[in-house]
Order: structure tokens, then C-alpha cells, then sequence
């Protein structure tokens, strides 16, 4: 950890958003009964967002935005359209499969990381990534093939496969991110790779046809509950923490996710998880422990 706050205020930090952050499924889940089409959820979480933040970066930052190269601008678009891409998959897997298979299946980062390592830089995997990958390969499986409990959702093969596939662009978030976030301070990146994302899912949400209009009033609460809290409070509270740590271990701080969002979704929607299911979570989430452990530094 580089110079800066201690490692208990970058630790506590972590995670008080990951407590906002497991709320977020049950947001979407209501969000979603109430007509609200995922895509036009995933964009007004993020348009929500940059708008709050806007004034206060041009207020406040508008030098350093000014100072920003060419690169700087790329590295941030770049940012945020795996951002974009990582909600849009995962918000639309929670219309298809249920929050514990969902929230689960979006946090395996460090598995893809470690791969990748392996296969993109011929870094040698040890015995206890090794481990890792089998036990999250095994889960994964379980969770795939538990997939008749459609209880949480009505397609939980495709929920579960559109969750993956925000997972992987999660990875691409957090490593552009943490190169970005060392000449950057929070505000200005935040703001600026949210903004991104939000550009992003607008226009893809007026491709697929999902109106962005025509919200109840209880539905716009929830989606300014989704953008301050889960967004603003918890996502930026990693994108904080990405300037002192490396993006593994903030993958292993997001593994708390899935177990606050399967509690909240067992209180609140009376979602059961069953017994099958529930081994190859605790599969899993061993494996995504051990990968991040085994490649964080």
C-alpha cells in the first residue's frame, strides 16, 4: 500500500460499501416487478450518478480535468464501457436466475484474473490458485446445473452465463482503473468514467428499445436509492480504495457481496436457496478467496 490513509480507514471503507452494495440486487429485483426494463435501469443508475457528481467536479476539479492527456481520456472511456458492459449483463441475469446464483457468479474476478495471467503473461499458476480455480470451476458447475430451481428466475442458465460475462467485464473495469486511479484523484474519476458508462447504456437502452420515460414515482426513488447509494456511496468507495490497493484484493473485498445480497434476498423477497445450490456457492466463493489471496499483492 502506498503512502496515505491507514490500512484500518482503507480496510473500513471497503467495507461499508460493500454493506451499501448488497443491497443493489434488491433494488433491481423491485425495480424490475415494477415494469422497469433492466437496460433502463442499468442506465439511469449511471446517468443518476454522473449527474450528481457533475457539479461538483467542474466546481471543484475542473484544473484537473484540464490537465488530463489524451490517454488519460482513452484509459477513462475505456473504463467505462466495461463498466457499462458489467451492469448491463448482470442486471439483466437478475431477471433470468436468482440473486444468490446472480451476485455469486458476477464476483469470480479473480479467477478470470489469474487466468489471464496465466494464458495472456506466462505467469506460473501455484498450487493454491490451482486449488482455487478447480473449487470455483466446481462450484460454477453445481450452480449451472442446479439451474431447474427457477424459483429466483424463469431462464437460469442464461441469467447465470449473462453474470459471468459481468464478471469478465469487471476485470477489464478494475485493471484500467487501477493504472488510472494513481494520477487521478477520486472525484474527477469517478465522475468521468461514470459519465462513460452512463453515455454507454443510454445509447444502448435506446437501441434495444427500453424506454427511459413513463417511471412511477416509487420506481424513481428506488433508482436514486440504486445511483446515491449502491453507485455512488459503495462503488466509488472500491474506486477510492483502488489507489492504495491492488485490484485483486478489492475483487476479494467485493466477495462479501454475494453472501449480504443472499441474506437480504432469503429476508426480503423470500428467496430460498437450496441445499445443491448452496454447495456449489460455498464451492465458489472458497475458490474466489483462494484465487484473490493467491495473485492479490
Amino acid at each position: 500500500m502506498s503512502a496515505g490513509p491507514s490500512a484500518a480507514r482503507v480496510y473500513a471503507v471497503l467495507a461499508a460499501g460493500v454493506l451499501v452494495v448488497s443491497t443493489a440486487s434488491i433494488l433491481i429485483r423491485w425495480l424490475q416487478v415494477a415494469g422497469v426494463p433492466s437496460l433502463s435501469i442499468a442506465a439511469w443508475r449511471l446517468a443518476l450518478a454522473a449527474l450528481v457528481l457533475a457539479p461538483v467536479v467542474l466546481a471543484r476539479h475542473r484544473a484537473e480535468l484540464a490537465r488530463l492527456a489524451p490517454r488519460d481520456w482513452a484509459l477513462a472511456a475505456a473504463a467505462g464501457a466495461f463498466l457499462a458492459a458489467h451492469f448491463a449483463a448482470w442486471i439483466l441475469s437478475l431477471e433470468y436466475t436468482s440473486v444468490a446464483s446472480s451476485v455469486a457468479l458476477v464476483s469470480t474476478n479473480p479467477i478470470w484474473i489469474g487466468i489471464a495471467s496465466w494464458l495472456l503473461f506466462r505467469e506460473r499458476l501455484g498450487g493454491i490458485l490451482v486449488i482455487a480455480i478447480t473449487l470455483a470451476i466446481a462450484g460454477t458447475a453445481i450452480i449451472f446445473l442446479g439451474g431447474g430451481d427457477t424459483s429466483g428466475g424463469t431462464r437460469p442458465t442464461l441469467g447465470n452465463a449473462l453474470a459471468l460475462a459481468g464478471s469478465l467485464a469487471m476485470c477489464g473495469y478494475l485493471l484500467v482503473g487501477r493504472g488510472l486511479r494513481r494520477s487521478m484523484s477520486l472525484l474527477p474519476y469517478v465522475g468521468v468514467v461514470y459519465a462513460a458508462a452512463a453515455v454507454c447504456l443510454v445509447a444502448l437502452a435506446l437501441a434495444a428499445g427500453a424506454p427511459l420515460g413513463g417511471v412511477g414515482r416509487e420506481s424513481w426513488l428506488a433508482l436514486l436509492a440504486l445511483a446515491v447509494g449502491p453507485q455512488l456511496l459503495g462503488h466509488s468507495s472500491f474506486n477510492w480504495a483502488l489507489k492504495y490497493l491492488s485490484a485483486t484484493l478489492i475483487a476479494l473485498a467485493i466477495l462479501g457481496e454475494p453472501v449480504g445480497s443472499t441474506i437480504l434476498a432469503w429476508w426480503l423477497l423470500e428467496e430460498p436457496v437450496g441445499a445443491v445450490k448452496l454447495g456449489g456457492m460455498a464451492l465458489l466463493l472458497a475458490g474466489i478467496f483462494l484465487a484473490a489471496r493467491g495473485t492479490g499483492k
